[in-house]
C-alpha cells in the first residue's frame, strides 16, 4: 500500500543579487534585482509502506528541500503531497505526531540534562502513557546497548552515543514513518553498523523509513528503492536492484600487472590507471561480450600477476546518473 504519494511537487524561492563592495551594497537599499530560484520542479513519486527508501542527490540537487516538504516544515509552491491522509504543511500538528525524524547534524536532545529527562519531555508531548513509554524506552536502550549512557549529560556523550539516544527520542511515539537525514554521519564502524542493524529491524516491524545520505553503504545494505534527485528533478526511481544494472550489465577488471603498462586500451577496452604504474582497471560491458570470452583473451595481451573482477561500484553508479541528469 503506498503510504506516501507525491505529484508535481515544486518549490521555488525568490532572492535578490547585488554586487559586492560598499556601493554595490549601497545601490540594494533603492533598487535589487529579483532572482528566483526553482529547488524543486515537478517531482512525483510514491513510495510503499513498510519500506526503506533512499531519497539521493549531490548538494544542492533538491533532495534536503523535497524531504522539509515531506515532513511539513516547508510549504510547496506547487502541487501536492499525501502522507497517511495528511498533507504534511496544512495538517502539520496532527501530521508530526505520527512521524519521527533524525538529523545527523541538529540533535533534538537538550545539551545540559541527560538523554533520559529529553525523552521524558517527549513522553508529556505525546501523551505517551507510561505502560508504553516504558517498554519502548527499555526495548530501545536494550537494543542499542546505552542503558547507563542515557543517565549522562548529553554534553559529554561521543557522537555515537548521542546519535542511537537521538534514535530512542524519535521513536519513543511509535512513528509510522521516521525520516532519516545523514543518521550514520560521523560515526565509527561499530555504532554504523549498529544504528543499520535497529533499522533493519524496526522496518520488518513495519516501519518505513525515508533516508537521505552521502554514505552510499546505508543506501546498499538498507534501501528497498531509491529515489535519485538533480537540478530539482527526479531522474531516478527504482529498486536497489534496478540502480545497480541501469548502466547496463558491466563489471570491473582489475590487474596488477607483471610490469607498467603504456597503451590507452587493452582488446578494445580503456584503461583507468590505478594507485601506481602496475595497477589498471578495464571496465568490460557484458552484453557486448562475454567476461569468459574477454578474460581468455586478456591472458594472451598483457601479464599481470593478480585479477579480480567485481561488478560496477555504486558511487561510479551514481555519478554518472548525476552527470547525465
Amino acid at each position: 500500500m503506498e503510504i506516501i504519494k507525491v505529484r508535481d511537487l515544486s518549490k521555488i524561492y525568490t532572492t535578490y543579487k547585488r554586487g559586492s563592495g560598499f556601493s554595490a551594497a549601497l545601490k540594494s537599499f533603492f533598487k535589487r534585482e529579483k532572482v528566483t530560484v526553482s529547488a524543486v520542479d515537478g517531482v512525483s513519486f510514491t513510495i510503499e509502506e513498510g519500506t526503506v527508501c533512499g531519497i539521493l542527490g549531490p548538494n544542492g540537487a533538491g533532495k534536503s528541500t523535497t524531504i522539509k516538504m515531506l515532513c511539513g516544515a516547508l510549504f510547496p509552491t506547487g502541487g501536492s503531497i499525501d502522507v497517511m491522509g495528511f498533507s504534511p504543511a496544512k495538517d502539520r500538528t496532527k501530521y508530526v505526531r505520527r512521524i519521527g525524524a533524525v538529523f545527523g547534524q541538529k540533535s533534538q536532545l537538550i545539551f545540559d540534562i541527560p538523554p533520559v529527562d529529553s525523552f521524558a519531555m517527549n513522553k508529556a508531548i505525546y501523551g505517551i502513557s507510561d505502560a508504553d513509554y516504558k517498554k519502548r524506552l527499555d526495548d530501545m536502550t536494550e537494543l542499542f546497548d546505552v542503558g547507563d549512557v542515557i543517565h549522562k549529560p548529553t554534553r559529554v556523550l561521543s557522537l555515537g552515543e548521542r546519535m542511537k539516544c537521538e534514535f530512542i527520542m524519535s521513536m519513543l511515539h511509535a512513528p509510522k514513518i521516521v525520516f532519516l537525514d545523514e543518521p550514520t554521519i560521523g560515526l565509527d564502524v561499530i555504532a554504523k553498523n549498529k544504528i543499520r542493524e535497529v533499522i533493519s529491524r524496526m522496518n520488518r516491524n513495519g516501519t518505513t523509513f525515508i533516508l537521505t545520505t552521502h554514505d552510499l553503504e546505508d543506501v546498499e545494505q538498507l534501501a528497498d528503492n531509491v529515489i535519485i534527485i538533480n537540478h530539482g528533478r527526479k531522474v531516478f526511481d527504482n529498486s536497489l536492484d534496478k540502480l545497480r544494472t541501469t548502466l547496463g550489465s558491466k563489471k570491473m577488471i582489475d590487474l596488477t600487472l607483471a610490469k607498467p603498462f603504456t597503451g590507452s586500451e587493452i582488446n578494445g577496452v580503456a584503461v583507468k590507471p590505478g594507485e601506481d604504474r602496475l595497477r589498471i582497471s578495464l571496465e568490460v560491458d557484458t552484453e557486448q561480450r562475454s567476461i569468459t570470452e574477454f578474460l581468455a583473451t586478456l591472458s594472451s595481451t598483457v601479464d599481470f600477476t593478480d585479477i579480480s573482477v567485481r561488478s560496477l561500484p555504486m558511487d561510479e553508479i551514481i555519478t554518472r546518473i548525476y552527470t547525465a541528469g
